[in-house]
């Protein structure tokens, strides 16, 4: 029997999904999303063993990665950084799997490690948008949010540049996580004016840091979850539309995140969907056969 202190998520202990829509209005859509599992697992290449006595050890999920990432710039810019962003962090993934193996021993004694390994894929994701935009005078002027969520039992990592958001819905409760990183959110701070005013001024959508933008300023969170958290990266296309009392209660009845992404769309899309529209919900569901 498994002892419940070191039980850890499974692939199929999982239920995570991600949609993405170009709105109403929009002719481009300019968000992308990603959702993959770290793993530790022998592929055997050639062996004499007969098939009935072969292996069939189930990979040990490491680490769950789930990134939205909402593009800015003219011409299709915004798709290209987008899509760029994505890949960039995601093969720096690959390339660092040493120091992101080395981070799962890490992450308990000290949490620092992994944020900074974070902290430097987000600034070279960065720079090598810079390259290309002075590469490419088409795209000299374009950037992207990255909201990315690092997922390493029991805690998780969120790292955030942009307005795309981070929520948690746990006991009933619905928490932004994230903080945004735009000129409405800088003057609320500041205490210039209040977030409702901030809201409807034009500066609630310029984004003070971005991929590719003037400044990438990553921002780092560990997280301590538990079994049925639930966990929501979207765009501000979603936002715009969903208020929070209404994502609430699409999340506390969730059956499926598939399901609940599929609504959540359909209600931006009703309300007008003047943007494009992203977003991934993911959950773990405690297993009954351990």
């Amino acid at each position: 029997m498994t002892d419940p202190a070191t039980l850890k998520p499974r692939d199929k202990d999982i239920d995570a999904y991600g949609i993405t829509h170009p709105g109403k209005v929009r002719e481009v859509n300019e968000d992308h999303f990603l959702i993959a599992a770290l793993s530790k697992q022998i592929l055997v290449e050639h062996t004499s063993l007969p098939a009935e006595a072969q292996l069939h050890v189930e990979p040990e999920r490491l680490a769950s990665l789930a990134m939205v990432a909402d593009g800015v710039g003219k011409g299709g810019g915004g798709e290209v950084a987008s899509r760029l962003a994505l890949q960039a962090v995601s093969e720096y993934v690959a390339r660092s799997t040493d120091a992101f193996f080395a981070s799962f021993n890490a992450d308990a004694a000290d949490p620092e490690v992994l944020s900074r390994v974070l902290t430097v894929a987000a600034l070279e994701c960065h720079a090598s948008l810079l390259e290309r935009a002075e590469q490419d005078a088409e795209h000299r002027r374009f950037g992207t949010t990255l909201t990315m969520w690092f997922g390493l039992w029991p805690h998780a990592y969120l790292l955030q540049v942009g307005d795309s958001r981070c929520y948690i819905y746990r006991d009933g409760e619905l928490t932004q996580i994230s903080r945004d990183q735009t000129m409405a959110q800088e003057l609320v701070d500041q205490g210039v004016m209040s977030r409702t005013d901030a809201a409807g001024t034009r500066w609630a959508h310029v984004l003070s840091s971005a991929i590719g933008g003037h400044e990438a300023a990553p921002v780092v969170t560990r997280i301590t979850r538990d079994w049925g958290t639930i966990v929501m990266l979207c765009s501000d296309g979603l936002t715009k539309h969903g208020p929070d009392e209404r994502t609430a209660e699409r999340l506390g009845n969730l059956k499926s995140s598939k399901q609940t992404c599929e609504e959540l769309l359909q209600d931006a899309l009703d309300d007008g969907g003047s943007d494009n529209i992203t977003l991934i919900i993911g959950r773990t569901i405690k297993p009954t056969d351990v």
